[in-house]
C-alpha cells in the first residue's frame, strides 16, 4: 500500500522477457462478489466487504505482483442504476471502468430455478450490450458455487454462452477460494506482454486516508441495520503522525437524518464507541502503528441526493 499518488509513467524496474502485465476490471450487479473475489487474489483485506449489497462505492485497484506477470484488479461499485446522485456515480465508476481495461470479468451469482431454468440478469444483458462492439477479452466469473450442487453448473454455462462469445466461463466460490487460484492463472495469461506498471511490492495506489474511511464505514455496514449505512458517508477531519505515539485520526460520519444520527451513536454513545474500536483494531493492522481514533457524527441533509454534497465527501467523477 502507497500514500503516493500513481505514476504517471511506466515502473522503472527489469521484467525478464514474456513478462505480462495488464488491467483487469471486475464488473457486475450489486453483491455478486466483486471485493470478496479480489481480496481473495490479492491475498488481503483491500475491499470492504458486508453482506448488504451496493457496499463498494470507489474504483478499487488492487495489484498482484509474480515472476511472471503483474496483474492489476480493479473492483467497482454494483452496477444497479440508481436515481439518486450518489448512485448516478457509482454507475458511472463502474462503466466507466470498461474503457480501459485488458480483460472484463463479468462476475454472476450461481442460480437455478424450478426445472433448472436460468435467467439472464438484465444487468448482465446490458453490460454484455455494451462490451459486444467493443472486442474486449471478457470472462464469464460464476460465483458462489458453495451454494448449488455441481450438476446445476451446465445449465448457467449454456444460457450465458448462448448471448456471447466468452473467451473463458469460470466456475468458482471467492468466499471459499474454490478454483481462484486457477482463474489468476487464466487471467495471467490471457494479459498481453509488457513491462511491470507499479513495484512489485505495492498493493494499491490509493492513499491510506482512502482505506481509513473504508474501514470505518465498512464497521458502519456491518454493525447498522436497515437503510442507515447507505445514507452514512465518512470523511478525515485530520491526520497526525506522531512516531512512536502513535497515529491520531480524526473523523466525521456523516448521515441525512437526526434519527440516523442517534442510530449511529446509540445509547449513551455505545454504538458508537463499539463501531470506533472495532475501526481502531483494522487500522493499527493496516498502518502498522498505534492508531488514536476519535470519531464525530453529522448531520448532512439529504446529501446522497445532491451532486455538490457527494463531490464534498470525495466522490469526484473523473471526466
Amino acid at each position: 500500500m502507497t500514500t503516493d499518488s500513481p505514476p504517471s509513467s511506466l515502473f522503472e524496474g527489469d521484467t525478464p522477457d514474456g513478462y505480462r502485465c495488464g488491467f483487469v476490471t471486475l464488473i457486475g450487479a450489486p453483491n455478486v462478489g466483486k471485493s470478496t473475489l479480489l481480496n481473495a487474489m490479492i491475498g488481503e483485506h483491500l475491499a470492504i466487504t458486508s453482506r448488504r449489497p451496493q457496499t463498494t462505492r470507489n474504483r478499487i485497484p488492487g495489484v498482484l505482483s509474480r515472476e511472471d506477470a503483474q496483474l492489476i484488479f480493479i473492483d467497482t461499485p454494483g452496477l444497479h442504476h440508481g436515481k439518486s446522485a450518489l448512485n448516478r456515480y457509482m454507475d458511472h465508476i463502474a462503466q466507466d471502468a470498461l474503457s480501459d481495461t485488458d480483460i472484463v470479468a463479468l462476475l454472476i451469482e450461481a442460480g437455478i430455478g424450478p426445472e433448472l431454468q436460468v435467467g439472464v440478469s438484465t444487468v448482465a444483458h446490458q453490460v454484455l450490450e455494451a462490451l459486444r462492439p467493443r472486442q474486449q477479452r471478457v470472462f464469464l466469473i460464476i460465483n458462489k458455487m458453495d451454494r448449488i450442487q455441481r450438476d446445476h453448473l451446465l445449465p448457467i454455462i449454456s444460457a450465458y454462452q448462448d448471448i456471447y462469445p466468452f473467451e473463458q466461463i469460470i466456475p468458482i466460490s471467492a468466499l471459499k477460494r474454490d478454483n481462484v487460484d486457477q482463474l489468476v492463472e487464466q487471467f495471467a495469461s490471457a494479459l498481453p506482454e509488457g513491462p511491470a506498471l507499479y513495484p512489485p511490492d505495492l498493493l494499491t495506489d490509493l492513499p491510506e486516508r482512502f482505506f481509513a474511511t473504508e474501514i470505518i464505514r465498512e464497521k458502519l455496514f456491518r454493525r447498522l441495520d436497515q437503510e442507515v449505512p447507505y445514507s452514512t458517508a465518512v470523511t478525515i477531519d485530520s491526520w497526525r503522525d506522531q512516531g512512536e505515539r502513535g497515529v491520531f485520526i480524526d473523523a466525521t460520519i456523516h448521515v441525512e437524518r437526526d434519527s440516523q444520527k442517534g442510530i449511529v451513536i446509540g445509547k449513551g454513545g455505545s454504538q458508537l464507541k463499539e463501531i470506533g474500536t472495532q475501526a481502531r483494531g483494522q487500522l493499527e493492522k493496516l498502518l502498522n502503528s498505534r492508531v488514536h481514533l476519535k470519531l464525530f457524527v453529522r448531520v448532512e441533509p439529504r446529501w446522497t441526493r445532491s451532486d455538490k454534497s457527494i463531490r464534498k465527501f470525495g466522490y469526484q467523477r473523473q471526466d
